[in-house]
């Protein structure tokens, strides 16, 4: 007890002393531990990788100079327009069935005509000519969103793939962690067991893990990318904007431990503000 008291007290001491930027748990062997005597141990931990960057000031001002006009293109076509609104005319169409003898048939819908009473229904629109006005701004600015998700994949995948990193294991096996639960979460909101789950897969949680160290890896690296380019530019989120979003989300998520939620929204606004960055170069 006295050991592991002593080791509590030490090592953070010898973290500091040694400016050792250390990352999850260490590993502690005792060498020597005896009534008298100095104690003796080793201690191993993962440590922050130092990163050698590329040019990403460079890469995301090429990505973005290079373009295609198909990758840039954000106009909405009346073809587009029109598979959409036909597709609300189909959701809101009423169904039609039949029996005949023992046998139900379901039969094509009568489409709904796009007319004022049918916009008004639906929202607040004056007449056809302001729903298609609002739904062709939508649709826009859907294009605009997807262009530069895009954009700050191929952004960040570039530099990425330039950057020289060692990777510690523990920060693949957080991300991998990160990939399983959300997995785990989305099988049980279908109401099934994950166990079945990988029955029917043929696989172990294991072989799963396995499966996805690859994309854990990538994940791990673009962690660490934004991170490293945010200290390198002293980029930070303010305060304020910190705060309302930790608000909002112990409003909505009563049981949300506030410091994680904290670190959560900071690392997000830290991230987007990233990639504001590389979009000015």
């Amino acid at each position: 007890e006295m050991a592991e008291m002593a080791l509590g007290e030490t090592y953070p001491k010898i973290l500091e002393e040694n400016k050792i930027d250390a990352i999850g748990r260490p590993e502690i062997v005792i060498t020597k531990l005896a009534r008298n005597n100095e104690l003796g141990f080793k201690i191993k931990t993962a440590v922050v990788p130092i990163l050698k960057m590329p040019e990403y000031k460079k890469i995301a001002k090429d990505i973005q100079s290079n373009l295609t006009d198909e990758e840039k293109d954000n106009k909405v076509t009346a073809d587009e327009m029109e598979k959409v609104i036909l597709d609300i005319r189909k959701s809101r169409a009423p169904k039609i069935e039949t029996k005949e003898g023992e046998t139900e048939k379901e039969l094509e819908p009568i489409l709904p005509e796009i007319n004022d009473e049918f916009v008004q229904a639906m929202g607040p629109f004056e007449n056809v000519e302001d729903f298609k006005k609002k739904l062709e701004e939508n649709m826009k600015l859907e294009k605009e969103n997807m262009v530069k998700e895009k954009t700050r994949i191929k952004m960040i995948e570039a530099i990425i793939e330039k950057t020289e990193v060692e990777v510690p294991y523990i920060l693949i096996d957080v991300e991998t962690n990160k990939i399983i639960g959300r997995m785990k979460d989305d099988i049980a909101q279908m109401g099934l067991k994950f166990e079945d789950y990988l029955k029917h897969l043929q696989k172990s949680e294991e072989d799963l893990r396995k499966d996805f160290e690859k994309d854990a890896l990538q994940r791990a690296k673009l962690a660490l990318v934004l991170a490293e380019i945010a200290k390198l530019e002293n980029i930070k989120p303010e305060e304020a904007d910190i705060e309302h979003e930790v608000a909002h989300i112990l409003e909505h998520y009563k049981d949300a431990d506030p410091e994680r939620a904290r670190m959560h929204t900071e690392n997000v606004l830290t991230n987007d503000k990233v990639f504001k960055f590389l979009e000015t170069q």
